[in-house]
């Protein structure tokens, strides 16, 4: 049974931190100090009892515990690194500093100066000489309390699990929900791997625009914005693909991004209207040579942040250690409907997906009837690290023709359990094809498809001038995080995901 504190209840609470607020203003007591010199923290004091102990410390957090007890107090503190004791006396402290302590509040932020030591139950605290508001919390953090009845029954009070309302107030989620501050650790460590991975061969990290004029590099909608000055109609990124491809025609060998793109799709538990990718290209590179560099990549990434290739996800037990299973598409379709997909027309492959109750509009081509028929019978199968490979033309633009199998592309994409982590091509770099490539697309635009490849003449002239060969690479770093820190959703790896409007 939970149980929440009402609107009113919380007024009252906020309208009694700001008489303290008061009382300590009269004080002549500066509620919000300026800084505060730290040089310990609860963790290490903890882990390193020895080294410590008796020593002097300055630690500083979040009050989250409070046991008054007449001219004697316990309180728990909250630090980046976890939460410990801390001890004072008003004969220790002076009054007036205690006074200051008892006019302090759970949730206040406050340093502390003193000796480390156990107590006689032997918990390492920290015998306070010094006590420091540094900011006062006007609003209460909903901490819960369990009260357990003559029954042996728990009651939780205050208990912050509401899903919405942690992605709303982070803030407040990072601060009663500590632990989830390890997802976002191992996040950025992630990223810090992955940079370090890329830079160590060699290749150049490069920044292109956010705001573009035309979009393009994959099948999205875009975020449409003006520009006052010039007079016209910008785009959010989709995706970086376009530009630093331009700078492999520039002359630059490799060149990747990690950045931000923007997708104006729906939201749901693998998509984010903003997120995080990794775009990479290798000049004299092919799509194979690029299967190996991923395994690599995220085997090295692995071992480096959790010291193995092993998972637990979902309750499944995933391997991400090389080499992961390759299957091709048109193949595994045939294996799994019997349907030789290349050589069968559209009424077939229709009749399939109808059987396996897919939605179409009536507006697929072949190619997109192809991937739905993926989608709806190997996609969620592939559980196992696994490459897909050799997609439909129709559906990729941006992908050099098959040099052995007629209708396809060099491409792959990789799934972990059902979901597609990354988007890999042999890079189209012939000119002529490309402008047919966007020609096509354009067609379909017009016949409303949103998602269509606009044509992109600029991109086009850069091709003229001469690409070499090129493997081209994307990863989604919000799913690949997802999976590795087992997270249900990519909201729950994102800081401040989108949210609808109160």
């Amino acid at each position: 049974m939970e149980q929440e504190l009402k609107i009113d209840d919380i007024n009252d609470l906020i309208q009694r931190r700001i008489e303290e607020l008061n009382e300590l203003q009269k004080m002549k007591i500066t509620p919000y100090q300026y800084s505060f010199d730290v040089n310990a923290f609860s963790s290490d004091i903890k882990n390193d009892f020895e080294k410590f102990e008796g020593k002097n410390v300055k630690i500083a957090g979040r009050i989250m515990a409070l046991r008054r007890m007449g001219k004697a107090s316990f309180a728990h503190i909250q630090d980046i690194k976890g939460r410990i004791q801390f001890y004072l006396k008003q004969d220790e402290i002076g009054e007036e500093n205690y006074k200051i302590f008892k006019l302090s509040d759970i949730g206040d932020i406050v340093g502390v100066c003193g000796k480390v030591f156990k107590t006689k139950t032997g918990e390492i605290s920290v015998h306070s000489d010094s006590y420091t508001l540094l900011a006062k919390s006007i609003r209460p953090i909903p901490i819960a309390k369990e009260v357990v009845d003559e029954n042996g029954n728990k009651t939780i009070f205050d208990q912050f699990v509401d899903k919405e309302l942690r992605y709303r107030q982070r803030y407040v989620d990072l601060i009663v929900n500590p632990e989830i501050k390890d997802i976002f650790i191992k996040r950025s460590k992630i990223i810090t791997e992955l940079r370090s991975f890329l830079n160590s061969k060699n290749y150049l990290e490069a920044e292109t625009p956010v705001l573009q004029p035309i979009y393009g590099g994959a099948a999205a909608r875009p975020f449409v914005t003006h520009h006052n000055t010039l007079d016209m109609t910008l785009y959010l990124r989709i995706a970086d693909e376009l530009y630093l491809k331009r700078l492999i025609v520039g002359g630059f060998d490799g060149v990747y991004e990690i950045s931000k793109d923007f997708r104006n799709e729906g939201i749901d538990r693998t998509h984010n209207p903003e997120f995080t990718m990794l775009e990479l290209y290798v000049a004299y590179r092919d799509y194979f040579w690029m299967m190996e560099l991923v395994e690599e990549m995220i085997n090295n990434i692995c071992i480096k942040v959790f010291g193995t290739t092993e998972f637990e996800i979902e309750g499944k037990k995933i391997n991400f250690k090389a080499p992961w299973q390759r299957i091709s598409m048109t193949d595994e379709i045939q294996k799994i409907t019997g349907l030789d997909v290349l050589k069968a027309n559209e009424n077939e492959i229709i009749k399939i997906l109808k059987s396996k109750n897919v939605e179409l509009t009536g507006k697929e081509n072949k190619g997109k009837l192809i991937d739905l028929l993926f989608e709806a019978t190997i996609q969620p199968n592939l559980i196992q690290p696994t490459f897909i490979i050799d997609y439909p033309l129709e559906i990729s633009p941006l992908a050099k023709k098959h040099r052995k199998k007629e209708g396809l592309v060099e491409r792959f994409e990789g799934f972990v359990m059902g979901r597609e982590i990354c988007n890999a091509f042999s890079e189209l770099n012939d000119p002529i094809d490309q402008r047919s490539r966007f020609e096509e697309q354009k067609k379909l635009g017009d016949e409303g498809d949103e998602e269509a490849h606009q044509i992109d003449d600029d991109f086009v002239r850069a091709l003229e001038y001469g690409m070499p060969p090129t493997a081209g690479l994307g990863l989604g770093i919000d799913r690949f995080v997802m999976l590795l820190t087992n997270q249900p959703s990519i909201r729950d790896v994102i800081f401040f995901p989108q949210m609808r409007n109160l």
